[in-house]
């Protein structure tokens, strides 16, 4: 699309962003040197008193570098050392520039102080408080014409250093916060990874379990039996091994036909008659996938909790928006079937999370999982 950046330009962005370390204190001491034009002034003998004004210059130097190195030092820039060197700045400023040649060029080096000692809402103070303060004193002077340029030549460094720390200070921001999305990604991350290890485990474990029994069952009477249940346990090992391994590589996308089909199997190993109703046409991957989980953890629950279940019948209804399935038995609720275990907990978190519904509850015959999902999402 037009307005859409491509994937390309965000990495790009962001390895700029990677790129800025900070601002760099030092880069404000250079502009020092506009103190230059009034110190030639007075090397000029335009000025009749010129130890005090070289006295004055320096000492308005050293509260400048003073004020922006303390500024940024981790030590002193919580304190008020950097607030009481540009306050007392600020009449040194104004004694300089009121009688010195060519004085007014200070007051943009007292806005470059100011700026990096306000706080985040002192903008006004910089924008607004010393241009006004050199406005004053070339009026003062007498030097109506130079009024604005006073104005204008202090209101500009100031503004641009102050917009530049709070682009910095944005910057940094958003570098932590990026930092802390990752982590409560990785948090999350783990805690999806552990719950589809469960669901994973928890299913083939019971399936293997189940059918380790039947074959124990009928070994004596029916060894052909026995042979066919010994086939699909080493059938559900490998495929429970395949589904790990697939976890662990990347998200597994689960098929819900599949899930059904492995429903009726599981179902009917366990003497439950299964009962499978669908309707309405194929849903998104992400919906399929999540109401495939849905069965996975139903039916497992259905197997190891419904203690004399008869039948189970799974209703699918995707025409209806909301989509509904519905997992019942007719079997005594308990309470990891009511909603207390792991496992259905964790699906219930997916669910919700995908603007969905889930709820276990006892039914007419016996307990019913119902889950819901938008259509359209």
């Amino acid at each position: 699309m037009a307005g859409r950046p491509s994937p390309r330009r965000k990495r790009i962005s962001d390895q700029e962003i990677e790129k800025i370390r900070g601002f760099n204190p030092y880069a404000l001491l250079p502009w020092i040197l506009l103190a230059l034009s009034p110190l030639l002034g007075v090397l000029h003998g335009h000025y009749p008193r010129p130890v005090a004004a070289m006295f004055g210059l320096g000492l308005f130097a050293l509260l400048y570098a003073g004020t922006v190195v303390s500024a940024f030092s981790a030590r002193t820039r919580d304190g008020r050392l950097p607030v009481a060197l540009a306050l007392v700045m600020v009449p040194v400023t104004g004694a300089l520039a009121g009688s010195l040649p060519s004085g007014l060029a200070l007051y943009p080096l007292l806005a470059i102080a100011c700026a990096v000692v306000v706080p985040a809402r002192g903008g006004p103070l910089v924008l607004l408080g010393v241009p006004g303060l050199a406005a004053l004193t070339a009026y003062m002077r007498g030097q109506d014409g130079s009024v604005l340029t006073a104005a204008w030549s202090s209101l500009l460094p100031g503004a641009i250093v102050f917009v530049m720390l709070k682009l910095f200070s944005v910057v940094t921001q958003l570098k932590e916060t990026r930092e802390e999305l990752a982590r409560a990604a990785v948090a999350e991350e783990r805690l999806r990874f552990s719950r589809d290890l469960h669901d994973l485990l928890g299913h083939s474990m019971s399936v293997i379990a189940l059918k380790a029994e039947v074959v124990r069952r009928v070994a004596p009477t029916d060894l052909d039996a026995a042979l066919a249940q010994a086939a699909d346990i080493e059938q559900v090992s490998r495929k429970a091994l395949a589904e790990i391994r697939e976890a662990v590589t990347g998200y597994r996308e689960t098929g819900l036909s599949e899930e059904l089909h492995r429903a009726r199997s599981l179902l009917a190993a366990a003497r439950i008659e299964p009962v499978v109703r669908e309707s309405g046409p194929p849903l998104p991957g992400q919906a399929e996938s999540l109401l495939a989980w849905v069965v996975r953890e139903g039916v497992t629950n259905v197997v190891r909790h419904g203690a004399g279940a008869r039948q189970c019948e799974i209703d699918l209804d995707r025409g209806s928006d909301p989509v509904r399935l519905s997992i019942s038995n007719d079997g005594p609720a308990c309470p990891a079937t009511a909603g207390d275990g792991n496992g259905l907990r964790g699906l219930a978190e997916r669910v919700t999370a995908a603007g969905g519904t889930l709820t276990a509850e006892p039914s007419e015959a016996g307990f019913r999982l119902l889950a819901t999902l938008p259509a359209q999402r």
